[in-house]
């Protein structure tokens, strides 16, 4: 039987988004990183740069304190 792979997709507001590293911190998977952009406010803010390695753990949304970023299965 074939192995079945859990995925996910990170669904990020740039604009909500302040920059304070937690989630990056939070996923197993390393799937996010710092952009090198800013969003409106001024904050660099994270970004999916390893999208297809997410489980969908939803790690990186619960440690959010912003409720900057969603998760999809």
């Amino acid at each position: 039987m074939p192995e079945v792979k859990a995925t996910g997709r990170v669904v990020i507001d740039k604009d909500l988004c302040k920059g304070c590293e937690l989630c990056i911190g939070a996923c197993p998977k390393g799937v996010l990183a710092m952009s090198t952009k800013i969003n409106a406010k001024g904050y660099f803010y994270s970004e999916a740069v390893n999208p297809d390695d997410c489980i969908g753990c939803a790690l990186c949304a619960m440690s959010c304190p912003d409720v900057a970023i969603e998760v999809y299965k």
